[in-house]
C-alpha cells in the first residue's frame, strides 16, 4: 500500500465494531517515518472478555490498487528452529489444526489497541538472538499511519485463556517500507516482548526457524487465529498446499486458503513437519483480494524483512 493505492479495506466483524468493511484513509506518513515504536501499556488491560471481543484485523486489496516498491534479492539466509501428532490432510483450504506439536505453542493471537478500538491478529515466536521476538504482519503493528499500543502476544491462545501467559511488547518494528508508506509488498512486523516469570519467550514456548530469500513455489503450511465468520478466533486454524506467486499487484506468495480477519500475521512454513510441528517460516498471512475469495497472500521475506528482523533480535 502506498500513496498511489486507490482502495484498501479493513475487515472487522466482531466485538466493538459492527460487521462490515471500512474503507481506509490514504496514509500520510512521512517517507522517513521510524520503523520501530516503543510500546505503551495499561496494566491488566487484556482481560479474557476483552480478548474475546477484540475485532479481527485484516486488509483486502481492491481492483485499481498498485505498489511501487522494488524488492531486493540475495542468497538465502536460514536461521534454524529452537525446539521446545498425527499427520493431517494436504492440501487443506482451511480447518482446525489437530496435529499438535511445537506450532501449537509458538503460534498465538496478537492483541492491541488501534485508536479507540481493540483488535486482534496472529503471530509466531521465531528463533532470535534475544529469544524474545515475535513476527507478524506489518499492519498488525502499524496501520493507517499510527502504531498500535497495548500490544501483547498470547501463545497457544484458547478461547480467552492464556496458558503460557500474556507477553507484552517493549518495542514493535516493521520493515522500513511499511513504516514509511505501508507498502503491501513489505507487510512484515515484529515485536520484542518482555521476559515473563523469569523466562524469555523461546524458553517458555520454543521458537520456529526462519528463512530469508528462499524462493517461490513451495509446499506451504499457513497458520493463524481467524476470528471473522465462519471462524470465531477460539482455535488455531491452518491451510496447506502448493504455493505460487501473486500474478496481480504484488510479489507476494499466494496460497489457497479461506482464513478470515484475525489470521493476519500468522506464520507460513516450508519444510513443515506435521509430526513435530516445526518448520521454517518464510512469510506471514497478509491480505486477500476482494475479487479473489479463498486466496491468501503473504509477503516475500527478502532483504527488507531480514533487516527488520535483525533490528528486532538485536533489541
Amino acid at each position: 500500500m502506498n500513496r498511489h493505492r486507490t482502495a484498501l479495506s479493513v475487515l472487522l466483524s466482531a466485538g466493538a465494531l459492527v460487521a462490515g468493511v471500512l474503507t481506509a484513509a490514504t496514509p500520510s506518513v512521512a517517507a522517513d517515518a521510524p520503523a520501530s515504536f516503543r510500546q505503551q501499556h495499561t496494566s491488566g488491560f487484556w482481560t479474557a472478555e476483552r480478548m474475546r471481543s477484540a475485532t479481527p484485523l485484516d486488509v483486502t486489496a481492491a481492483p485499481g490498487t498498485a505498489s511501487t516498491a522494488v524488492a531486493s534479492w540475495a542468497a538465502p539466509t536460514r536461521i534454524a528452529p529452537t525446539a521446545a501428532a498425527s499427520p493431517t490432510a494436504f492440501p487443506q483450504a482451511g480447518g482446525a489444526w489437530t496435529g499438535g506439536g511445537a506450532v501449537v505453542k509458538t503460534s498465538g493471537r496478537v492483541f492491541f489497541t488501534m485508536g479507540d478500538r481493540t483488535a486482534s491478529c496472529s503471530g509466531d515466536s521465531v528463533t532470535s538472538a534475544n529469544g524474545s521476538t515475535v513476527i507478524t504482519a506489518g499492519h498488525c503493528v502499524k496501520y493507517q499511519g499510527a502504531w498500535h499500543t497495548n500490544w501483547v502476544f498470547v501463545p497457544a491462545y484458547n478461547n480467552g485463556s492464556a496458558p503460557y501467559g500474556q507477553w507484552s511488547a517493549t518495542k514493535t518494528f516493521a520493515t522500513d517500507q511499511w513504516a514509511a508508506s505501508e507498502d503491501m509488498n513489505m507487510d512484515v512486523g515484529l515485536a520484542v516482548v518482555a521476559p515473563l516469570n523469569g523466562q524469555t519467550l523461546s524458553q517458555a514456548v520454543g521458537a520456529q526457524g526462519i528463512l530469508f530469500n528462499g524462493g517461490y513455489n513451495k509446499k506451504m503450511y499457513s497458520f493463524g487465529f481467524p476470528a471473522a465468520a465462519p471462524y470465531d478466533g477460539t482455535k488455531l486454524v491452518y491451510c496447506s498446499g502448493n504455493s505460487g506467486k501473486d500474478f496481480l499487484l504484488t510479489r507476494d506468495h499466494s496460497l489457497a486458503c479461506n482464513m478470515t480477519g484475525g489470521s493476519s500475521g500468522g506464520p507460513w512454513f516450508q519444510d513443515f513437519n506435521e509430526a513435530t510441528g516445526l518448520g521454517t517460516q518464510v512469510s506471514v498471512n497478509s491480505f486477500g483480494y476482494t475479487f479473489l475469495p479463498n486466496r491468501m497472500h503473504g509477503p516475500y521475506f527478502g532483504n527488507e524483512a531480514k533487516a527488520a528482523y535483525d533490528k528486532a533480535q538485536a533489541s
